[in-house]
């Protein structure tokens, strides 16, 4: 018998409640990478170069020097900090998001983020310690953010629709990237650096008014969804009765090869996804001679293509696991390979290309092709393990966070002698064998199917054995 997929929420009952905390979340994640890469633009226009010395983070066409003199040593603690406490904050943030309300930590990692970004300007001023102290608070609210959503997605999402409703609230983390970047260059050069902080700080601070009245840790909570609407997703997984307390089978799950394929393709995927996000750019300018402030709207269409990309894609791969033309398992093995297999290609290409756009043209395929992680590896947690989807994206996300401090270090490392295209050959054939180890590891060890320790510690640990916990409805195989 077909399932009928019911629509209504809120609006009017127009749109689907599953989908209006989809979006919501969407741009949640949106603002927090837009607050977290402002700062890189912002940082051009704060420092005096002429007394530091030169910029290594920005063009070299800023028209006038900063307030702050402000050493290269500085500069870079400024920037990096931001990744203390992201990496600090994923594994309580996770527990925190199963165990009380993912709701309510994803509001405060965003209000927080705000507050810090209204803030900058201030405690810039005041002394760059203070300012440092609000980037480590930054990535204290940006590390609990991934495990909250996939909280919440884990008991909003019918294993149906896993895949568009993943890559709907995590393509936002592009989207938003780009979004407040090109805002910010422009904020900074037609007003003020400050202003950057405080438009876009003021703006995301409207998020949590929505974010506050429009969505609900399950649906059972939510009451802005008509009942058909909430019938269908616990139906779909077997959602009902009293909450259990479900103890974190560490042993069983960090032992577990579906989990740690996932977690060398998300660590893996990150290397490759900085060095387009961070450091193509510096590539495009220092070889390629490629003047980025006159062309923005080339440095934001990968993401822009990226974005749509994932959308279709992941559409795609939902309606053929329901229709039974592929298992989940499948689906997240094909939308992995896309995610390394084509960026792998591009960057074996821009090893012997330097012609201007064809290496644009490489780079934005690749940056496209990334997209489809959202419904590979980057959902497959939820697929493993709903119950504690939370702390296993903490634990991969943890790791996967140490290429975006390596990537930085590598490339410096390489480039500072010769900047020329023979350094960064060996930086994209590094990436390349990340991206070989990533889909080999995943073809082989990944898996859609729910692991036995998902419920293992409801089955022997908890005393009451009331409640169901969180189970995905079967699929068709």
């Amino acid at each position: 018998m077909k399932t009928v997929e019911p629509n209504g929420g809120a609006f009017g009952g127009k749109f689907p409640s599953r989908y209006i905390l989809c979006l919501l979340g969407s741009v949640g994640l949106g603002i927090i990478y837009g607050l977290k890469t402002n700062f890189h633009v912002a940082i051009v226009s704060m420092v005096n170069h002429t007394a530091v010395g030169g910029s290594e983070h920005g063009d070299d066409e800023h028209s006038e020097d900063g307030p702050f003199a402000w050493s290269k040593l500085i500069q870079g603690l400024l920037l990096s900090s931001y990744f203390w406490g992201y990496m600090v904050a994923e594994l309580p943030g996770g527990r925190l998001a199963e165990t009380l309300s993912a709701k309510w930590v994803m509001f405060a990692a965003i209000l927080c983020n705000v507050i810090a970004a209204l803030l900058s300007p201030i405690m810039a001023k005041l002394h760059f310690g203070a300012l440092l102290v609000l980037r480590i608070i930054q990535g204290l609210g940006g590390g609990v953010t991934f495990p909250a959503m996939h909280v919440l997605l884990a008991h909003w999402a019918p294993p149906g629709e896993r895949g568009v409703m993943s890559s709907i609230v995590y393509s936002g983390t592009a989207l938003g990237t780009v979004i407040f970047m090109l805002a910010a260059g422009i904020i900074g050069a037609k007003l003020n650096w400050e202003l950057i902080f405080y438009i876009e700080g003021g703006a995301s601070a409207i998020w949590l008014i929505f974010w506050i009245f429009l969505t609900a840790d399950t649906p059972s909570k939510q009451k802005l969804i008509s009942q058909e609407e909430r019938d269908y997703i616990m139906t779909q997984l077997h959602q009902g009765g009293p909450k259990k307390e479900l103890k974190m089978p560490w042993k069983a799950s960090m032992l577990s090869p579906a989990f740690l394929a996932i977690l060398i393709a998300h660590t893996c995927s990150n290397w490759g996804w900085y060095m387009v996000l961070v450091e193509l750019p510096l590539y495009m300018k220092t070889v390629l001679k490629f003047k980025l402030a006159d062309n923005s709207f080339l440095t934001a269409l990968p993401f822009l293509t990226m974005w749509i990309f994932s959308m279709i894609f992941s559409k795609i791969m939902d309606t053929l696991r329901n229709k039974g033309v592929i298992t989940t398992t499948t689906a997240r093995k094909i939308a992995t390979g896309v995610a390394s297999v084509v960026p792998l290609i591009c960057f074996v290409c821009l090893c012997y290309v330097e012609d201007q756009k064809i290496s644009v043209a490489l780079m934005t395929c690749a940056v496209t092709a990334i997209g489809a992680m959202f419904c590979g590896f980057l959902a497959n947690h939820i697929d493993i393990a709903p119950n504690f989807a939370g702390t296993l994206v903490a634990v991969t996300n943890c790791i996967a966070t140490i290429p975006g401090i390596a990537v930085p270090f590598a490339v410096s490392a390489l480039t500072e002698k010769d900047p020329s295209i023979s350094s960064w050959r060996i930086l994209f054939w590094i990436t390349v064998g990340m991206y070989v180890v990533e889909v080999i590891v995943f073809t082989i060890f990944g898996s859609g199917e729910e692991q036995p320790w998902n419920e293992a510690g409801g089955e022997d640990e908890t005393a009451t054995g009331e409640g169901q916990p969180l189970k995905s409805a079967p699929t068709k195989a």
